[in-house]
């Protein structure tokens, strides 16, 4: 018999009691008073509070292009294992981080909506949801600990609505040197301060209470009772989203609150604050964070809401005083909104009032295949084979769309694609890279999106086969051209299907050094090889001759086996003097701190000797063989071995393997003279 299972059990185990405890604290007015005392960051205003949030996961300094930037390990996503993590975004990020560290400081920034700018997929989205997701678990911290307050009136506690901070129930002359005696105290980059005031319903629940106290604000605090605030997207806590709906639906009383007509008929008249509901999206996401999506397609009156909310930190419900608010107000929109914002003269104040962070496309190859391999791994994608460079043909192709015909004749855009990825060519410095993106301002504001790419190769896994190759994802993505929604342009359609051709030629090189390198993988071949190499290159350049190990006699270097290993790395007869001196003082410097050489360390002769190794090799493989109908045991056992290497070296799998083999026999059978050298 199965041993039974004790649900509730393992559900008692999962549960932290004590936690639980911390976040649901609740208690007076003093006691709330004395956590401020030991931790004054409890007061912070919202973009505080966000900025901290933010730091408070660590950064790392990269080096890119010769300049420094910092990376927030924030934006890798730590809640949700990296599933909404940002990749090739540092300096917008960078960018986005100097307004929050602005705004924390209280220099103009906290009173200006944040635009995120860029194309569709860019991951304005994901951005704010990465914020909100960190707002919600840094509530649940210590650190990010923030409390707010209700109202003890006949036996019933009454929330604030608002969530505002119990230190503005201090009257504002008072609270002003307590916080300035906190500053002191704790001596942080930035000011502590709340100079916000209560809101209407607070305020009349305070005025009420001292009339019947007689003005004696101690009593009145007896009616007030503190609670640990947890911000919520899902209870509309600390976090507002707003989504812009057909104008005829669209009620600013979405954002401020509306009046409570049952409450009316109780209270019997329409401006008692008790009879307002004080839930709009401006008045939920207090202390915390709101969004706005699409904001640019917002009606105009919401646009001006929006202005005094930000500029002002205060809201306008209806019947009511103007109201105090405390959020971080973020909205974010497409390029063509925002073409026709800037051709609005009408919409200057709003313009003057936001501050724009552009969030292009990712520019860098190494980043986007992290985005793909992010969504189709071995966990996401089971029992289904992903042959290699599938997903980087696929990224390769969506960067080429958003890069600009560089201005220089000598350079292709797959070169560019490659300086970009931190590869080094000839003739180009990383100062030459600054140049070229210097150039081309607008670069990754247009191409194709990452969510493009994530439907055709979701369309090819669909696919009854145990295994998708990349001439299977090119095809779906230049057949889905076609149809593409944002894509009218015949122009640009032919440019994106030609850059295909340009992904299709460098795969192809691609897969020829790969199956070249599983040919040539005899690495005691290439060691004896590279043994003789070296020792022919040590006695030419110190003008000595070689013992032949056959003859037992001294002879000249030889001059043809050096030239045939250098010329596979396209080393020209003038320069390889300066190559083998580099080698040998290379080799010198190992020894100096007592290192034995390795061919492999050094990526060019390595790659030379393996060329060399092949060409010595691919005629005894007969790997043009595969492409008729017979083929010998012998060329057979020789053609299973490099099958293997391709599996074990180089992430294929059987089918895949025997495909590629396939295809770059095919290219040796057409007699392509690159591919054989």
């Amino acid at each position: 018999m199965a041993e039974s299972v004790d649900i509730l059990g393992l559900v008692t185990e999962s549960l932290d009691i004590e936690k639980y405890k911390d976040e649901h604290w609740h208690g007076s007015f003093h006691d709330y008073l004395r956590l401020v005392e030991e931790n004054p960051f409890i007061i912070r205003t919202a973009h505080q509070r966000l900025y901290d949030m933010v730091l408070g996961h660590g950064v790392e300094e990269i080096e890119q292009d010769k300049e420094k930037i910092i990376d927030y390990l924030f934006f890798r996503d730590p809640f949700d294992d990296g599933k909404d993590g940002l990749f090739g975004l540092e300096n917008s990020i960078m960018n986005l981080m100097n307004v929050f560290k602005a705004a924390a400081h209280g220099f103009g920034p906290e009173r200006r909506v944040l635009l995120l700018h860029g194309p569709v997929g860019s991951s304005k989205s994901t951005i704010v949801r990465l914020l909100k997701k960190g707002l919600e678990h840094y509530s649940r911290t210590k650190e990010g600990a923030l409390y707010t307050f209700g109202w003890k009136i006949d036996g019933e506690l009454i929330p604030s609505p608002m969530n505002e901070d119990p230190i503005l129930l201090i009257p504002p002359e008072a609270r002003k040197k307590i916080i300035s005696s906190l500053n002191e105290k704790v001596r942080c980059s930035y000011q502590l301060k709340q100079d916000f005031e209560l809101s209407p319903v607070s305020r009349y629940y305070q005025e009420m209470l001292l009339e019947k106290h007689d003005g004696d604000w101690m009593k009145v605090l007896d009616h007030v009772e503190v609670n640990r605030m947890l911000i919520s997207e899902k209870d509309r806590l600390g976090v507002g989203t707003f989504q812009p709906k057909d104008e005829k639906n669209q009620d600013s009383t979405e954002l401020t609150g509306d009046i409570n007509y049952r409450k009316i008929a109780q209270l019997g008249t329409d401006s008692d604050p008790r009879a307002f509901n004080f839930d709009g999206e401006f008045c939920i996401a207090n202390r915390g964070l709101i969004e706005f999506v699409e904001v640019l397609k917002l009606d105009v009156a919401f646009l001006y809401d929006l202005l005094t909310a930000s500029q002002e930190h205060k809201i306008k419900p209806k019947k009511f005083a103007q109201t105090d608010i405390d959020e971080v107000i973020i909205g974010h929109t497409n390029e063509p909104e925002y073409n026709r914002l800037q051709n609005n003269e009408l919409m200057e104040a709003f313009r003057d009032r936001t501050i724009k962070i552009d969030i292009p496309y990712n520019l860098r190859l190494q980043d986007e295949i992290r985005i793909y391999q992010r969504d189709f791994n071995r966990r996401n994608v089971p029992g289904k084979h992903i042959a290699p460079h599938t997903l980087s043909t696929a990224a390769m192709w969506a960067i080429l769309t958003r890069l600009e015909e560089p201005k220089k004749a000598n350079l292709t855009l797959m070169q560019k694609l490659k300086l970009y990825n931190g590869k080094t060519l000839p003739g180009y410095t990383r100062d030459n890279i600054k140049e070229l993106k210097k150039e081309s301002p607008r670069e990754g504001m247009d191409g194709i999106s990452p969510r493009y790419i994530q439907d055709k190769i979701s369309n090819t896994l669909v696919n009854d086969l145990p295994c998708i190759n990349p001439f299977m994802v090119m095809n779906e993505l230049e057949s889905g051209l076609d149809h593409h929604s944002l894509i009218s342009d015949p122009e640009i359609k032919k440019n994106y299907k030609d850059l295909l051709l340009t992904v299709r030629e460098e795969y192809e090189e691609i897969i020829k050094n790969e199956v070249q390198r599983a040919i040539s993988a005899d690495e005691e071949a290439i060691a004896r090889l590279c043994g003789n190499y070296i020792d022919n290159v040590k006695a030419y350049t110190q003008n000595e001759k070689v013992r032949n190990p056959y003859t037992a006699k001294d002879e000249e270097p030889d001059e043809r086996l050096m030239r045939s290993i250098e010329d596979k790395v396209d080393i020209p007869e003038a320069r390889k003097d300066d190559f083998r001196r580099e080698i040998m003082n290379y080799i010198g410097a190992l020894a100096v701190e007592g290192k034995t050489f390795d061919y492999k360390t050094n990526e060019r002769l390595h790659r030379a000797l393996e060329l060399k190794l092949f060409e010595d090799q691919k005629d005894s493989i007969k790997l043009t063989s595969l492409v008729s109908t017979v083929i010998d045991k012998d060329t057979q056992e020789k053609i299973e071995v490099v099958k293997g290497r391709l599996i074990r070296d180089f992430g294929y799998d059987e089918i895949s393997a025997t495909d590629v083999l396939n295809y770059v026999a095919s290219i040796f059978a057409r007699g392509d003279t690159k591919a054989e050298g």
